[in-house]
């Protein structure tokens, strides 16, 4: 792998060679007054640096056969399954502490 990695390395700054040298090529015609000419090696100078990094990105591909794995919900998280096991909780005051108080839980006025 860390060959791979060197060889994109080494063409990398091969190619950022050949940019640099474009623009300098550049500047040198642009200073001889040959404007027309100016065009090929800009056009390089700019095109070799997004080149330069597909080429530096794209590498071997993965050694395992499986590539990426699918995502998969989980269907059963740990929290849902103890509440299966539990079972329903009960019904009663909105937050299960209205029967602690001593309420009978009608909510009228016992008189």
């Amino acid at each position: 792998m860390s060959e791979d990695i060197s060889y994109r390395q080494h063409r990398y700054l091969i190619m950022m060679g050949i940019r640099t040298l474009c623009f300098a090529i550049a500047i040198v015609l642009f200073a001889a007054h040959l404007r027309w000419l100016i065009l090929i090696p800009a056009v390089g100078a700019i095109i070799i640096p997004y080149i330069a990094v597909i080429f530096a990105n794209g590498g071997r591909e993965p050694d395992n056969t499986r590539g990426f794995l699918e995502h998969r919900p989980r269907l059963s998280t740990p929290s849902t399954s103890a509440v299966a096991r539990r079972g329903p909780a009960r019904s009663g005051g909105v937050s299960g502490r209205a029967g602690a108080a001593g309420d009978s839980g009608s909510g009228g006025d016992e008189s």
